[in-house]
C-alpha cells in the first residue's frame, strides 16, 4: 500500500512537471517506473478523484481540477480561462443572464468559470453535474468525434429518463446528438424549470470547451431566445479564434 501511494506521488510530480502537455501512460509508466497495466490502473482511480484529467482517449493525461483546487491554484486550463474571462464577462453584461464555461471530466460536466448576472433570481448549478443532465455536458458529449462518442457511450452507458429524457435507447440517443450537431448548440428545458444554452468552444478544429447561459422559464421569452443564442454563438466564436490564433 505504501508503495502505491509513492507512485500516485511520483505520477502527480512527473505530470505537474509540464502542466500544459499531455503526458502519455507510456511516458508516465516509465517515468514513475511501472509497468503500463500497474500503472493505468494507478492513474484510473486519481482520473476518478480529479487529480488527473485524461484530455481525451489515447489523448493523455494532465493535471485535474482537484490537484489545482487543493492548492488554491486558479490557473486550470489557464490558457482557455484567459481568454474567455473577459468576453463571459461581456456576455453576461450584455444578457444580463449567468453563463458558465465547462468542460468534459470523465462522466461529468466540469465548471471551470462562471460570470453571475444581477438579476434578483439567478440559476444555481453545481460544479460537477453529469454530463447527460446539462446543455453543456450535452454539447461536449455531441461534439466528440464518432469513434470517441462511441467509447463514451459504451463506458458510461445510455441516458436514463432522468438526465436525458430524449435520449434513453441507442436511436434516440444518435438522433439527438445529431441534432445538436446539425444545429451548433444543445439545448435543455430541465425538470426544474431552468432553460440551457450550450455552444463549443474550439482551438482550431478541436473542441476544448462548453459555453453556455442558464436562465429560469419565466424569463425565457422568444425575443430572450433569440437574444442569447445569437450573443452566445458569437461569443464563442471570439473565444475561438482568439483561441486559435485567428
Amino acid at each position: 500500500m505504501i508503495q502505491v501511494i509513492h507512485r500516485a506521488f511520483d505520477i502527480l510530480e512527473f505530470v505537474a512537471a509540464e502542466p500544459n502537455r499531455p503526458k502519455s501512460l507510456t511516458e508516465v509508466a516509465e517515468a514513475a517506473g511501472l509497468n503500463p497495466g500497474t500503472c493505468a490502473n494507478i492513474m484510473k482511480t486519481m482520473v476518478s478523484r480529479r487529480y488527473l484529467d485524461q484530455v481525451g482517449p489515447k489523448k493523455g493525461y494532465c493535471l485535474g481540477s482537484q490537484a489545482y483546487w487543493l492548492t488554491g491554484n486558479t490557473s486550470y486550463r489557464k490558457d482557455i480561462l484567459e481568454t474567455a474571462r473577459p468576453e463571459m464577462a461581456g456576455l453576461t453584461a450584455r444578457l444580463n443572464e449567468s453563463c458558465l464555461l465547462s468542460v468534459l471530466n470523465g462522466d461529468q460536466r466540469l465548471i471551470i468559470h462562471r460570470e453571475l448576472c444581477d438579476q434578483p433570481l439567478q440559476v444555481q448549478t453545481a460544479n460537477e453535474k453529469h454530463a447527460y443532465d446539462s446543455a453543456s455536458g450535452r454539447l461536449l458529449v455531441s461534439l466528440l468525434n464518432d469513434a470517441d462518442l462511441v467509447k463514451f457511450k459504451n463506458r458510461y452507458g445510455l441516458p436514463t429518463a432522468e438526465l436525458w429524457e430524449e435520449a434513453t435507447s441507442e436511436p434516440a440517443f444518435y438522433s439527438q446528438i445529431k441534432a445538436v450537431r446539425d444545429r451548433g448548440y444543445a439545448f435543455q428545458e430541465s425538470t426544474r424549470q431552468v432553460i440551457g444554452y450550450g455552444v463549443g468552444v474550439f482551438r482550431q478544429q478541436e473542441v476544448v470547451a462548453s459555453l453556455s447561459v442558464y436562465l429560469p422559464l419565466y424569463r425565457h421569452t422568444p425575443e430572450k431566445a433569440q437574444a442569447v443564442l445569437h450573443d452566445l454563438q458569437r461569443t464563442a466564436q471570439v473565444i475561438s479564434q482568439s483561441l486559435t490564433g485567428g
